[in-house]
């Protein structure tokens, strides 16, 4: 007689955002209950995770208690990426000690560096440092933890004025991206949607006991922004420009806090050449080693980039002029 186990169940925060809809979408399809917590069921992802099979929706906020051990109750794994919505801080800290009495075995939390405490004079970027202040409590009360740190989005880019990845349309059809980093520092880079999902169940399948307490750099290729342009351009077949200016355009209105985060990336990536994970933390070795299937900057910018842009209303793609269309 077969004795079919229980599915493990893998509760998941936030999960509409990019790297937490990977994790849900990987691990609902090879049979994994995932417990998807979301603010609201609204948007487009939230309605695809809903429509899942294997995939039960906790709607609410973080900040509720009872919400909280609702998720976290019976679940062996956890992937944790909190935002900043309400106090980021306390909400991480308040998920890590609920996860921890409800017997959670392998707890991933999506941290980032703060890279004041290296002591070269590095000011903390204000959106990354409070993760680094949740993580240094994880490591305090004895979950069984793996800490990521995911690259630069791929598909950060856009062709809307949005500040720091804004490729702008030219005369000549092509596109200009403009940035304080330098054109030849290597930057790391992630499809998060694409690839956050299979190394994150493989690091949950290698369990804790190679990976408890380690830092892992979710990004598979480190790319100067002049490569970055030159893979775009093959795979655009247009020409894509890199222009270096330390300061950051903003030309739109952007949320509270994103600012001071804005003006940090100038002083640490522009004016000192910081590393981009801080000098401890290497990319893209462990990241490839964890899934060999990743999407590289030019694939997604010959399959998706296009695909984006269009559902955002620019009609480039078609008539090589870039305009948005009216009709939508």
């Amino acid at each position: 007689m077969t004795v079919l186990m229980p599915p493990k169940i893998l509760a998941i925060v936030n999960s509409t955002g990019r790297q937490a809809a990977s994790v849900a979408r990987v691990a609902a399809a090879v049979g994994d209950h995932v417990r998807a917590h979301v603010n609201k069921r609204e948007g487009v992802v939230a309605q695809e995770l809903e429509d899942m099979e294997n995939v039960t929706i906790i709607e609410g906020s973080l900040e509720d208690r009872e919400l909280v051990a609702k998720l976290f109750a019976g679940a062996h794994r956890a992937f944790i990426n909190t935002i900043s919505w309400g106090d980021e801080v306390a909400i991480g800290i308040a998920l890590a000690d609920a996860a921890k009495k409800a017997g959670v075995q392998h707890y991933i939390y999506s941290s980032m560096p703060d890279h004041s405490v290296y002591g070269k004079s590095w000011p903390a970027l204000p959106l990354w440092s409070v993760k680094f202040t949740v993580e240094n409590y994880i490591r305090q009360i004895g979950i069984p933890a793996t800490f990521v740190y995911a690259g630069i989005y791929n598909n950060n880019f856009t062709s809307f004025p949005y500040p720091l990845f804004c490729m702008k349309l030219q005369p000549d059809a092509g596109f200009r991206w403009t940035a304080p980093f330098h054109p030849d520092q290597p930057l790391p880079w992630l499809d998060a949607e694409h690839d956050v999902g299979p190394a994150i169940l493989q690091i949950f399948k290698d369990s804790p006991r190679k990976w408890s307490g380690h830092r892992i750099a979710l990004a598979f290729e480190l790319l100067t922004p002049l490569q970055v342009c030159a893979l775009f351009s093959t795979a655009l077949r247009r020409p894509v420009s890199y222009v270096h200016n330390p300061t950051i355009d903003i030309s739109v209105p952007i949320p509270a806090g994103y600012q001071a985060q804005l003006e940090g990336v100038e002083e640490l990536f522009g004016r000192h050449k910081a590393p981009y994970f801080g000098p401890d933390i290497t990319a893209p070795d462990e990241a490839r080693s964890l899934w060999p299937g990743w999407r590289g900057i030019e694939e997604y910018a010959r399959e998706v980039f296009p695909v984006e842009e269009a559902a955002n209303g620019m009609v480039w793609m078609h008539d090589g002029v870039g305009r948005v269309n009216s009709e939508r």
